[in-house]
């Protein structure tokens, strides 16, 4: 049995958790989640907590146990606290601005690289600690598309080996490479 499956999810107080078809809606203080479900599993909705049981010992079953338990756990957790990435800008005369859900960047290139922000993600940019040019924050309620946003965003221009240059998450490390150096 999937360990991580058969845990229940803790629902804290001012959270809504609801079954609708194929869905789990849960409604928080922050917004709106559904989760969509498998017809090989089977949710029971309680008070205070939401346990994820298989129908069948199937493999797809197996398998998708611990992941749709997850998938609730951090849906009840995006909706009361929500989640959020940071990421540095580092690089000389590098710069990060944001106009409502549109981030500019200055990385180097001849033009400006601008990104839209999907709904339901924010943008704030600040100045820069610990070397980097300005520091990017993405919040918002969903953890994969704040995850996928923050991938984005560094894909624009991932940092340099040599120099270290770019756009890297907070406690990201670098394996940096040797120069060429001058031979005798």
């Amino acid at each position: 049995m999937s360990r991580i499956g058969k845990k229940p999810v803790p629902v804290p107080s001012g959270v809504e958790v609801s079954l609708e078809s194929l869905d789990l809606k849960i409604k928080g203080p922050k917004g709106e989640l559904r989760v969509p479900m498998s017809d090989v599993l089977g949710v029971t909705v309680e008070e205070s907590a939401v346990v994820v049981v298989r129908k069948a010992e199937s493999k797809q079953a197996m398998a998708m146990h611990g992941l749709i338990r997850s998938l609730i756990a951090n849906a009840v957790t995006g909706v009361t606290d929500g989640f959020s990435k940071r990421l540095n800008v580092y690089g000389v005369g590098f710069r990060a601005e944001v106009e409502g859900a549109r981030l500019t960047l200055n990385i180097g290139y001849s033009h400006p690289v601008v990104y839209d922000a999907p709904e339901g993600v924010q943008l704030t940019t600040e100045a820069g600690s610990g070397g980097s040019q300005a520091g990017i924050t993405v919040r918002g309620i969903d953890k994969q598309k704040v995850g996928q946003v923050a991938a984005d965003i560094r894909d624009k221009r991932k940092p340099d080996p040599y120099k270290g240059k770019g756009v890297r998450y907070e406690n990201e490390v670098i394996h940096w490479k040797a120069g060429k150096t001058a031979s005798a």
